[in-house]
């Protein structure tokens, strides 16, 4: 497992998020995905998430849009 540090704004605010993969690497578009899923995932209204097939630049826009903004991936050091 690998574990990323996701340094972020949301709505202006400073935040980190830790998570586990098993992928090596982690890129700015799908911790957008990720960090989409964590602040919006349980609510009512879908349109908050991006479509399957959303592009990187997408995703990022539609994450900007709700106050996701400066996601930065940090890998964390002791990953297996």
């Amino acid at each position: 497992m690998h574990t990323y540090s996701l340094q972020y704004r949301f709505n202006d605010e400073p935040r980190t998020h830790s998570i586990e993969l098993h992928e090596p690497e982690l890129s700015v578009h799908d911790a957008a995905m990720h960090l989409l899923e964590l602040h919006f995932g349980d609510g009512e209204n879908s349109l908050m998430m991006p479509n399957s097939d959303a592009t990187p630049a997408e995703i990022l826009q539609q994450a900007e849009r709700v106050g996701l903004t400066d996601i930065k991936v940090v890998a964390q050091a002791g990953g297996a």
